[in-house]
C-alpha cells in the first residue's frame, strides 16, 4: 500500500464519520528532501494544508506561527494530532509514514482527530 507522490499541489480529504460530510482542503506535496527541509519555514500562513512524506517527525524552530500537525500511519489513517508552537521539537511518532501541517485550529475545523481517515488528491500525470 505503498504510495508516491511528487512535489506539488493537490487536495487534501478528510473524510467524515457518523453522516458528518467530507472536508477538502487545498494541499501542498513535499516529498523531496529539499521540499521537506524547507516545509512552512518562513511564512506566516498557510492556505490548507502541506504533506510531508515520507514523515513520522517535524520540529517547529524558525517558524512564526504555532501548527497543527497529524500523524498518518500507511493506510492514510491519522494516529494522533498535535498543536506546536514556534521553537519545538515533536517526539517521533513510530507508526507514522506521512505528517501534515496546517494552522494551529484549522484541524479542528475540519475535523481531523485521531483514527479519522484522509485522502490525497493529485491531479493525473501527462503521460
Amino acid at each position: 500500500m505503498g504510495r508516491r507522490w511528487r512535489d506539488g499541489h493537490g487536495e487534501l480529504v478528510v473524510h467524515g464519520g457518523d453522516g458528518v460530510p467530507s472536508v477538502r482542503v487545498p494541499l501542498e506535496v513535499a516529498t523531496s528532501y529539499r521540499a521537506r527541509t524547507k516545509g512552512l519555514l518562513g511564512r506566516d500562513a498557510l492556505d490548507g494544508a502541506i504533506l510531508l512524506s515520507p514523515a513520522n517527525s517535524v520540529h517547529t524552530f524558525r517558524m512564526r506561527m504555532p501548527i497543527d500537525v497529524a500523524y498518518l500511519d500507511r493506510g492514510l489513517r491519522v494516529l494522533t494530532v498535535r498543536t506546536m508552537r514556534p521553537g519545538r521539537l515533536g517526539m517521533p511518532r513510530f507508526r507514522a509514514r506521512h505528517v501534515i501541517e496546517a494552522m494551529a485550529g484549522a484541524m479542528g475545523e475540519w475535523g481531523m482527530r485521531e483514527g479519522a481517515r484522509v485522502e490525497v488528491v493529485v491531479p493525473a500525470e501527462d503521460g
